[in-house]
């Protein structure tokens, strides 16, 4: 809330310098926050009495606006990328597949690397065992499995997470 929409009968002022001006009531708050051109702001609903400030709410708002906008930017969004193997993949296609995998880690996002299993291949889940195990030996230096190979339904799930340099 700021200045007409404070309407408690008493509250505790500060001024715009950080100092305490003591217990008063809203009018004669409004009143000297309006001879030094500056907003009377609600900082602390809650206390008794209310907390209120003298600023500049304009300033104020662009300040908060500025420090959000910086953290925003320093902030590093990872997604996850995936990469579908089969049980019963070649060696030219798996070096291929590795490749990505490893573009992908580099640039700092998570790998989800899946076997799909059709028709009676769900038989031999150990083949895509070891083709991820296999994998994720291949990417060790790059990046670390966050989640071992787990089968669900009829996928074999492995995540992998770039390494901290």
């Amino acid at each position: 809330m700021i200045n007409e929409q404070i309407r408690d009968k008493e509250i505790r002022l500060i001024d715009a310098d950080g100092s305490m001006l003591g217990i008063m009531s809203s009018k004669d708050a409004q009143v000297l926050a309006n001879s030094k051109s500056l907003d009377l702001v609600k900082i602390a609903p809650h206390a008794s009495p209310p907390v209120c400030r003298i600023m500049d709410y304009g300033k104020y708002m662009f300040e908060l606006a500025k420090k959000e906008k910086e953290a925003r930017k320093n902030q590093k969004v990872i997604s996850v990328k995936e990469i579908r193997l089969s049980a019963s993949i070649e060696d030219h296609d798996f070096e291929f597949k590795l490749k990505n995998a490893i573009k992908f880690l580099k640039d700092g996002d998570k790998v989800k690397v899946s076997v799909k299993f059709r028709g009676r291949e769900m038989n031999y889940t150990s083949l895509g065992q070891q083709v991820l195990e296999k994998f994720a030996k291949a990417v060790e230096e790059i990046g670390t499995v966050e989640r071992r190979p787990k089968l669900e339904g009829r996928n074999m799930i492995m995540i992998i997470n770039p390494k901290q340099l």
